[in-house]
């Protein structure tokens, strides 16, 4: 029993140890990265104060940050949603040149006036160093997903000096309604890291001021101002929905209507220009944390019980819809802290409540919403403005994130505990799949509990009606045959030298590409949840994070011949491969004619609808 104990012991301490000799130099490498973006972006901000005329090249810096990811980022184009699908199912990694490329577009950004934040950068910093630290020390593909978690922890804590914040989110923000302990220590020691090394380059983060409810020897709760800060919250969480859903909005009709993607920033830089105009002010451009006027609207202003300020929150969520959508780079969480601390002040004057205390609760809550990581803001709060308000900082996170929906900034994130009884919502689906499934009103609820009434009470005579239909279309057969290629979610096309730590990529998609390239009729990739294939060992779907190891399948139709020719000139990729080919037949149906629907009770003739309406 001592013996199995020390063991134990002992094996816990080895692997403290390898996380700290693994995850040490990697945040070390990121919290400096972020201190060298945090002087830099300052540097930007100031310039951009000096020099009022930048503005006007905002539509040309937008060009050029669009054909740099045109030419060379492409890979890279996904950013946090990128390094959120490489937790979920490893596959070719996050590249390398991420770093450089969102370190740059987002200094552009901000020297040019563009209303962007600065987590998305850090983020993409921590993930894609991460991913190169994995795969410089050959870890294995768990461990690798532990790394990239640990670099967004990193990135996020060394950005906004909140490590046990940053640590939690990048616990919380993977899936909505879980949190994978598995990662907890890495991610706990590259946040202090990161966060501790950035200060060590001489890096202050902003003081924000929350007087309320401080020197106070005990907590005492307020219920008139509890409910205060419970129905703000539920405004919080509204708006929080609402930006996610604008930005995706608007970047869709902006796909629509400007397809060369290097356009877009030109015409969102010009959207910004003509808004500057319309408003008569600067005021919303950039981060908002400070400004060179004292009267200007900023971040750490809204906490002044001397302001009011009713409607900044709102042109600064419009000022930064425009300017990401478009597809300038930065992130969503300053402008969220601008805009929730905004409304908080509105909101303040208008329920009577203090407004150092709002400004904070917004500040955190639409965060909190948007991003689907109430216990991290929570905490956040708590490091931010002290633990004297926690009860009404946790009240208003909870409750903005109930109320924001199955939506967020974060498309890659998976749904693990939905916030509402969904029943037509699939376990563990993205969010960006969730928006295309939809989501019924209480209009189309009621009628559904009318109609199951309806069902129940009728059964005994639809069971005595029969319905047939009468088809007037034509039918084409032909031969065609499927070929199923099992594989792993982790396989990728084979890269040497340097290029396999720069890039990678994904077997299974690249054989959908070469699919659609000779113009087979369909190619798609399923995800399995049990099984094992090639006579390896059974596996299971995780409940947390894909397993990389359980079996894959791409699935391709076409003429034979031709999946024929295809499978021979991959034989290189898919020699190890269980590939099983079936035959089927493809029905065509033509666009004439109509179907007939008619019915009758049985014992009675079959008379169409017409005649039974007219008899």
């Amino acid at each position: 029993m001592l013996f199995s104990t020390l063991s134990s012991r002992l094996s816990q301490f080895s692997v403290l140890a390898r996380w700290l000799i693994f995850v040490v130099p990697m945040a070390s490498v990121v919290g400096t990265i972020c201190a060298l973006f945090l002087w830099a972006l300052d540097a930007a901000t100031k310039a951009r104060f000096d020099y009022p005329w930048l503005l006007f090249g905002l539509p040309f810096a937008g060009l050029a940050v669009g054909l740099l990811y045109h030419w060379v980022g492409r890979s890279t184009e996904g950013g946090n949603n990128l390094i959120v699908e490489q937790i979920h199912e490893p596959g070719a990694g996050v590249p390398l040149r991420m770093a450089p490329l969102i370190f740059l577009s987002t200094i552009v950004t901000h020297l040019f006036g563009g209303s962007a934040g600065r987590e998305g950068t850090a983020v993409q910093l921590g993930g894609s160093l991460a991913s190169a630290f994995g795969k410089a020390l050959r870890l294995d593909t768990d461990e690798v997903r532990l790394m990239l978690m640990a670099g967004i922890a990193a990135g996020f804590g060394a950005v906004f000096g909140t490590p046990i914040a940053g640590a939690v989110f990048a616990l919380e923000v993977l899936t909505v309604g879980r949190i994978q302990y598995e990662a907890l220590i890495p991610c706990l020691i590259a946040a202090v890291t990161g966060d501790w090394i950035c200060q060590l380059w001489g890096i202050q983060h902003t003081h924000y001021s929350l007087g309320f409810g401080a020197g106070l020897p005990n907590f005492h709760l307020d219920i008139v101002l509890f409910a205060k800060v419970a129905l703000a919250a539920i405004a919080f969480g509204l708006i929080s929905q609402l930006f996610a859903e604008a930005s995706h909005g608007a970047q869709s009709i902006l796909k629509r209507l400007v397809s060369f993607a290097p356009l877009r920033p030109v015409v969102g830089g010009l959207l910004v220009i003509a808004l500057v105009y319309v408003l008569g002010t600067r005021v919303y451009l950039g981060l908002g944390v400070w400004s060179a006027n004292p009267a200007d609207p900023t971040i750490a202003g809204f906490f002044d019980p001397t302001r009011t300020d009713l409607w900044s929150w709102l042109w600064k969520f419009v000022f930064t819809v425009v300017t990401l959508s478009a597809g300038f780079k930065g992130g969503e969480v300053t402008p969220l802290f601008f805009i929730g601390a905004a409304l908080g002040n509105a909101l303040a004057h208008l329920l009577g409540a203090p407004v150092d205390l709002m400004a904070g609760l917004g500040f955190v809550a639409v965060f909190a919403g948007a991003s689907n990581t109430p216990l991290a803001c929570t905490i956040m709060g708590i490091e931010l403005f002290g633990a004297d308000n926690t009860v009404y900082i946790a009240t208003a996170c909870f409750i903005a994130y109930a109320f924001s929906g199955h939506s967020g900034i974060y498309l890659s994130q998976r749904l693990g505990v939905p916030k509402t009884n969904f029943d037509f919502i699939p376990p563990d689906v993205a969010l960006r799949d969730v928006r295309a499934i939809g989501r019924p009103g209480p209009v189309v609820n009621h009628l559904e509990s009318r109609a199951r009434k309806r069902l129940a009470g009728e059964s005994s005579s639809l069971s005595n009606k029969v319905y047939e239909m009468k088809p007037t279309h034509n039918l084409t057969a032909s031969d065609v045959g499927m070929v199923r290629i099992y594989l792993k979610p982790r396989d990728r096309m084979p890269n040497k030298g340097v290029r396999a730590l720069w890039s990678s990529r994904p077997l299974y998609r690249e054989l959908v590409l070469e699919a659609k390239k000779d113009g087979l009729m369909n190619a798609v990739a399923h995800h399995t949840h049990y099984g094992y294939s090639n006579h390896g060992r059974v596996q299971d779907h995780s409940s947390e994070i894909a397993n990389p190891e359980l079996t894959m399948c791409v699935e391709i139709i076409g003429h034979r011949p031709d999946l024929e020719s295809f499978v021979r000139r991959h034989g290189a990729l898919l020699h190890d491969k269980v590939i099983i080919f079936k035959h089927l037949e493809h029905w065509s149906i033509d666009q004439e004619g109509d179907s007939l629907v008619e019915e009758t009770t049985l014992g009675e003739p079959l008379l169409k609808k017409e005649e039974r309406r007219i008899g």
